[in-house]
């Protein structure tokens, strides 16, 4: 029985997670794509907007919580993809997936800091 409420908790924990890291990502898009639109609308090439982006806090900042929210949210889907369409469960599951958010971390935050520097 104790398991049993142990597994829900954590269910319950993943479901809130991905919610909410997909709260954070939906806002995160939004300010993406607007300077992403902003910025090419206004004539600049990709070497302006980096030039503007070097040593910007604000944006190193605002990147680091897009690449969190994505290393979040990213492997519980696949998580419950793997499960529903592999049948894939288990701790094998579980520890791939966690390498791979930490994946994502390691190259979202390299990336981040490459335009930061």
């Amino acid at each position: 029985m104790q398991n049993v409420t142990r597994d829900a908790r954590r269910e319950t924990w993943l479901w809130f997670a991905q919610r909410a890291s997909a709260a954070v990502l939906g806002i995160c898009v939004v300010v993406h794509l607007i300077t992403i639109i902003y910025a090419t609308r206004g004539g600049l090439s990709g070497a302006e907007i980096l030039a503007r982006t070097r040593g910007n806090s604000a944006w190193l900042a605002f990147y680091s919580v897009f690449v969190l929210a994505v290393a979040v949210h990213a492997p519980i889907g696949l998580r419950a993809i793997a499960a529903e369409w592999l049948g894939w469960s288990g701790a094998s599951r579980d520890w791939s997936l966690a390498a791979f958010g930490v994946a994502l971390i390691v190259m979202g935050f390299a990336a981040t800091w490459a335009v930061f520097q």
